[in-house]
């Protein structure tokens, strides 16, 4: 591994997880998730990923929210890569034990690699996410699907817009799926990945299991590193310490210290304290653009 000068930080602004009713913190609206981002970015933050919610917190895929967002952010004086999810759509929840389909209607939602693209379409961010496989995604009957077919139709069009695909891996076999997809040029060059730790029932954050998706990274792609809850902060240093770059946010994370609610700005300062304090430079928005060939729209 080598030892590199420069990091750069992403910010996970609000997710769609059932964290709105836990912290009033979470940003909702798309005002509240445009104004989050534009915090991130001025406390150092040069990518900031990207989901909306309802105004009641529950999770969205609304073009129109994102599109608000998107505006909001790029018409700011702030400068921040947008990095937009593209993992919604891919919700299914089984029936009972005993009868697992059809599947529930409560939290069910699969939609097609097109509607699934759309909001990138309309918006030509410069990174979306693709997640590179399936996988049981914490308790009870809820399944992330994602396909084969569907990952190689979703890249195809994102390719067509001519956005960046962030792999985002969960497991190890994602990452061996991911290498495929590239090996095979259905995600072109160069390469960024984020490895996504300790989230239940995907790979967990320890250091044997992080150090194996680590070293499983080929070494001319750009990697981040993230683990959720009480490590998220931990990873900052460990991330960058293996040669890769920090994610931090309250897509992963509602907490600065024990008992003290965090904000995307404050993690994102917290992480600048930690990197600077080992002597990292922090990369900007363009720095970032210029490294990963992204093409800045709108």
């Amino acid at each position: 591994m080598t030892i590199h000068d420069g990091v750069f930080i992403t910010c996970a602004v609000t997710g769609s997880g059932y964290t709105a009713h836990k912290s009033d913190k979470i940003p909702c609206t798309p005002e509240q998730i445009a104004d989050s981002c534009i915090e991130a970015a001025s406390a150092g933050a040069a990518v900031v990923h990207i989901h909306v919610r309802e105004d009641d917190g529950m999770p969205s895929r609304s073009v129109e929210k994102y599109e608000e967002v998107a505006e909001r952010v790029r018409s700011s004086d702030v400068d921040v890569v947008l990095n937009l999810t593209a993992g919604m759509g891919g919700d299914l929840v089984f029936g009972d034990v005993e009868k697992p389909l059809p599947p529930s209607d409560d939290g069910t939602d699969m939609a097609g690699a097109t509607e699934r693209v759309e909001h990138v379409r309309r918006i030509r961010p410069e990174i979306c996410t693709l997640d590179c496989g399936s996988m049981n995604f914490g308790e009870g009957d809820y399944v992330m699907t994602n396909t084969p077919a569907m990952l190689e139709a979703m890249a195809a069009q994102m390719n067509e817009i001519g956005t960046r695909i962030e792999i985002e891996a969960f497991d190890t076999g994602h990452l061996a799926h991911a290498k495929d997809l590239v090996r095979r040029g259905i995600i072109p060059e160069p390469v960024m990945v984020q490895l996504c730790m300790g989230v239940p029932w995907g790979a967990p954050d320890d250091l044997n299991t992080f150090m194996a998706m680590r070293n499983n990274v080929p070494e001319d792609w750009t990697f981040s590193a993230f683990s959720i809850g009480r490590n998220q902060l931990k990873y900052v240093s460990l991330a960058a310490l293996a040669g890769g770059n920090v994610r931090v946010g309250l897509e992963d994370n509602i907490w600065l210290d024990r008992g003290v609610l965090a904000t995307n700005g404050s993690l994102v300062e917290r992480a600048v304290q930690i990197l600077e304090a080992q002597n990292y430079s922090i990369l900007s928005a363009q720095q970032v653009r210029d490294n990963l060939q992204l093409t800045k729209h709108g």
